[in-house]
């Protein structure tokens, strides 16, 4: 082989090896399956909620959208998973409250909710339930703060976990109606139900999806829902605002994020999707069914919502007095 065909093997060699990684770089997105990583453990509203929307934003954006469930630490497993890993799109999370109360509550977080990562967009919220044991002596939510004046802070009631959302709704509603109760912290709203249901705890408050099953099968009784106004599935059990806490509103939401650093073409065109998937009619049906509503919010709308939202929750800790884990 002479040195001039050497010489122009060596030249297409390198040429090849360049154009890899540009065609690589130029492949359109998404060209493989999309990662939503949920912090929480399966069969729960935020895992439930998840998968109804990644089933069709999958559809919208041509590629299989796989839920994949990361529990563990209040949700701070799941939220440093989504944050390592690569800035390309293919990894998303699906969280709500949980990001900002665990930047609040926590003191090692190992995250920061507004730099670590990009605000998709925002998908549902839901207002909140408060249940109890259908064979309890709690007819309403008056009855409970009765009990527990009487019994001076003896009454107990369960959470999903110090800090978690079920936790902060519960205070908040204490708070504003001056009376204490003894809170029984568990791993999880599922692992609490079967106390709440024997009335081993006075209530819990939970999601409308969570519970409804409980509710329609007669274990469970609604004493309240945090919803500005009666919910159309409930339409017989008043707001926590109409039993002596005027103004009283709570609502759970969830959102995608993707970890900071992600190309602003990526976001919009994941966030385009979600857009279009929030308003189909066979989506917002099955939401509507579990008591969700669609609150699609676009990522600078959605970046200003947490901002907002972890301001607040970490005002609120302090108030309630809730000691960092």
């Amino acid at each position: 082989m002479t040195n001039a065909n050497k010489l122009r093997i060596a030249v297409l060699i390198a040429a090849t090896a360049c154009a890899l990684p540009l065609a690589q770089a130029t492949e359109p997105y998404p060209s493989r399956p999309i990662k939503v990583v949920v912090p929480v453990s399966a069969g729960g509203w935020g895992d439930i909620t998840t998968r109804i929307v990644a089933m069709r934003l999958g559809q919208e954006l041509g590629q299989p959208v796989v839920v994949e469930n990361r529990p563990g630490g209040g949700g701070l497993v799941g939220i440093r998973y989504t944050k390592a890993e690569a800035a390309d799109g293919y990894t998303l999370m699906s969280t709500g409250s949980t990001l900002s109360i665990q930047h609040a509550l926590s003191r090692e977080t190992g995250i920061d909710a507004i730099k670590d990562f990009a605000s998709v967009g925002s998908m549902v919220r839901s207002p909140a339930v408060v249940v109890t044991g259908a064979s309890t002596e709690y007819k309403t939510l008056g009855d409970v703060f009765k009990g527990a004046k009487a019994s001076k802070g003896s009454i107990s009631y369960a959470s999903a976990g110090v800090g978690t959302t079920t936790h902060i709704a519960a205070e908040m509603m204490l708070k504003q109606a001056g009376v204490q109760m003894l809170h029984i912290p568990y791993k999880g709203n599922g692992a609490a139900m079967p106390d709440v249901i024997a009335g081993r705890v006075s209530f819990m408050v939970d999601a409308y999806g969570s519970s409804s099953s409980n509710l329609g099968g007669g274990k469970l009784r609604a004493l309240a829902v945090t919803s500005q106004d009666r919910l159309k599935l409930l339409p017989n059990v008043p707001t926590a605002a109409e039993q002596g806490l005027p103004g009283f509103s709570y609502y759970y939401w969830l959102g995608l994020f993707a970890p900071a650093g992600t190309p602003r073409e990526v976001v919009e065109k994941i966030s385009s999707a979600l857009a279009k998937t929030m308003k189909d009619p066979q989506v917002v049906e099955r939401l509507q069914a579990d008591g969700t509503e669609p609150y699609f919010k676009n990522p600078p709308d959605f970046s200003s919502f947490v901002r907002k939202d972890v301001a607040e929750t970490t005002a609120l800790i302090e108030k309630l007095n809730i000691q960092k884990q």
